[in-house]
């Protein structure tokens, strides 16, 4: 194979830090690609050298073969490294990528060719003997066989895109009646995320785990397993939890398991890193789900186990170069549990969010590990995948590494976007997940939607976020004052200074009253109640904007606090990782602005209107699919919240819209009479 000593990084993000980290380290000129969106993205600036490749959407940047090979040329890089998600699964791009006399860092064309499509790589599987889920995987992909051969397999069943994965073109189908829209939607879904609409129908797996086996192959046909990952906690079939080892395997499941990928990458000529998935049920059987053919999101956990950089061996198994290691040689040892941090809300049905990053503050410590591709003053953008960091902890033991996950999480902070931080606590809190026990049911059947609202900040923490505040308020104020003394902080000549903050969080509202009682301590107390009265002493005394941190005394605890004030009278805060957003109602006339009607639909956030079902004129029913819009890389039913007549439609398919946007006007049907 070609020797190479340059490296384009095809991706953005998390992951394109992560290889640029290794390329450097290895000594590698690393190269990095941007969108417009991305131009001070954190990858953009660590890297050696870096080539814009288009406009923030995509489809006009990161998926465009012919602009990444542009890239490459112009910055001389002589392989390139697809990440994952993007190009990274795509033959056509692996096979240009070697035409142009670059090194292409993943698997061959034929590998990516059959393991890229869900029905191929089944049909495959099922002539190696790999086991695999009953269903259709068939080449006629006409809505009448489709609807013949899934009325066939027992419901539940599942409607997957055979060209992607990641949650992206797939459905759930409980009754036969909701299958024709189901296959519409998926469709639809899969051609504009991978540009293929085949599908495949399955018999879905009720509460199975999702463990998948990391495989890697060198050019020489050596091929070994690094062990599994459980991959079980999910929602929208996107993983949010991976750890390593799986709870329940077993040293013969392993084995079995571990064989059954290395004969599926065989059986492709494999080369590289990949990851051969499978659906475990109770009784200890698996069925073949898909292959990833490049290193996929949760590979740390794998790193963390078995000593191994992934990232490093993917080069070497590149520059020819043999494993250098047997079966009997791979050593798994201690327990890896990996989180992915999405801006999201899941408040709203775990709806993307983008807007800005205020403030971000990853965790460290022993037995931590953050991989992000974020940085304060950078903005989310509505283009691209919400996931932003990984958080993994890592220990000798699955419940030392769930621990210090948790406080790592505690730890972190991300402050200015709607985030799933206090979610993933959540989840690694669960008596079902401690005990190793979560399936692919875990979120739906631990989770209500009241369980996932935010719980309102206590009366202690509103009281510390006051006082930050103000102590922020007062060190502005004496930085801009002349000779004056930093004793006379607090004093007052006349009856004690009182100052009033009152902040509001759905229907309850913190009316505090602060009064000093010496040059750091307070008293804090509830204007409504005289039950509610806490001392709150400041230990830190160096306050300031940009220290963002304090440890401040509350009736004798003493509490760490991180925060940014963005403007005056606002205040993001997380006190002991429990985070909130302080917004002073006294500085706004105590008025705070009327969230929408049911009768004006909104856009839920940025994104493309692929279709709008509804005009002037038509009736409505509550839980009616009015539109359909595209965004951060899926596709979501825009629904009528009441019944009504539709009187103005506003929104224009094929046109970008902003959140909050209104798209449709609808008059109650109470209203109409």
């Amino acid at each position: 194979m070609k020797r190479f000593n340059s490296v384009l990084i095809a991706n953005r993000g998390e992951i394109a830090c992560r290889v640029i980290r290794t390329a450097k380290e290895l000594g590698y000129r690393t190269i990095a690609v941007y969108s417009d969106a991305d131009a001070g993205a954190p990858h953009v600036q660590l890297a050696d050298d870096a080539v814009r490749i288009g406009p923030g959407p995509v489809g006009e940047s990161y998926l465009l073969a012919d602009n990444i090979l542009a890239a490459a040329a112009k910055s001389g890089a002589e392989a390139i490294h697809p990440g994952y998600g993007f190009l990274s699964e795509n033959a056509a791009f692996a096979d240009a990528v070697e035409s142009a006399g670059l090194v292409f860092i993943g698997p061959t064309r034929e590998a990516i060719d059959v393991m890229g499509n869900k029905a191929e790589s089944k049909r495959r599987m099922i002539a190696a003997g790999v086991p695999c889920v009953p269903g259709y995987e068939g080449h006629d992909q006409t809505d009448e066989v489709l609807l013949a051969e899934g009325n066939k397999i027992e419901l539940p069943l599942m409607v997957k895109a055979a060209a992607g994965g990641g949650g992206r073109g797939m459905r759930l189908v409980h009754d036969y009646a909701e299958l024709a829209n189901a296959i519409k939607l998926a469709r639809a879904e899969a051609e504009g995320a991978f540009g293929s609409g085949e599908l495949i129908l399955e018999k879905a797996i009720i509460q199975p785990r999702h463990v998948e086996i990391q495989v890697f192959a060198d050019i020489m046909g050596n091929t070994v397993h690094l062990g599994e990952r459980d991959c079980s906690v999910q929602r929208r079939h996107q993983k949010v939890i991976e750890e390593a080892p799986c709870p329940v395997m077993t040293p013969e499941l392993r084995e079995k398991m571990g064989q059954s990928a290395i004969d599926a990458a065989r059986s492709v000529n494999y080369r590289g890193a990949g990851t051969v998935e499978f659906l475990l049920d109770a009784s200890g059987s698996f069925y073949f789900l898909e292959m990833n053919t490049r290193l996929q999101v949760e590979h740390p956990v794998t790193e963390l186990i078995t000593g191994l950089d992934l990232v490093a061996l993917q080069l070497s198994v590149a520059q020819g170069e043999p494993l250098g290691m047997s079966q009997d040689e791979v050593k798994l040892e201690g327990a890896a549990i990996e989180v992915r941090l999405y801006t999201e809300d899941p408040s709203q049905d775990f709806l993307p969010a983008s807007g800005p990053v205020e403030l971000w503050q990853p965790a460290t410590g022993v037995g931590v590990r953050v991989d992000a591709g974020i940085c304060t003053g950078q903005a989310i953008s509505p283009f691209y995948d919400p996931m932003v960091a990984k958080v993994i902890g890592y220990g000798p033991d699955r419940e030392s590494a769930r621990l210090r996950l948790i406080e790592a999480l505690k730890e972190t902070v991300l402050f200015g976007t709607p985030n799933n931080k206090n979610f993933l606590i959540q989840c690694l809190e669960k008596q079902r997940f401690i005990d190793g026990a979560a399936t692919t049911a875990f979120i739906a059947e631990e989770f209500s939607a009241e369980d996932l609202q935010p719980a309102p900040p206590s009366f202690a923490d509103s009281a510390v976020a006051a006082v930050i505040e103000l102590a922020l308020e007062h060190r502005k104020l004496f930085d801009h004052s002349v000779l004056v003394s930093a004793s006379l902080k607090n004093w007052a000549s006349a009856s004690a200074i009182v100052s009033r903050k009152q902040y509001q969080f759905g229907e309850l509202i913190h009316d505090l009253g602060i009064t000093p009682t010496g040059p750091e301590t307070y008293r804090v107390f509830d204007v409504a109640s005289i039950e509610a009265d806490l001392e709150v002493v400041m230990l830190a005394t160096d306050l300031s904007i940009d220290n963002n941190s304090a440890k401040v005394m509350v009736d004798g605890a003493t509490l760490t606090a991180t925060y940014m004030s963005p403007v005056k009278g606002q205040l993001h805060c997380s006190i002991e990782g429990r985070g909130a957003f302080f917004k002073d109602m006294i500085l706004v006339d105590g008025v705070a602005e009327d969230a929408a009607g049911g009768g004006r639909v909104i856009s839920p956030m940025h994104g493309l209107l692929l279709e709008v079902l509804v005009k002037p004129g038509d009736a409505v029913v509550k839980g009616q699919t009015l539109a359909v819009l595209e965004a951060m890389k899926m596709h979501y039913e825009i629904v009528a919240e009441i019944d009504g007549t539709v009187a103005e439609v506003t929104a224009i398919a094929g046109k970008q819209v902003a959140a909050d946007d209104v798209l449709i006007e609808i008059t109650q049907q109470d209203e109409e009479a």
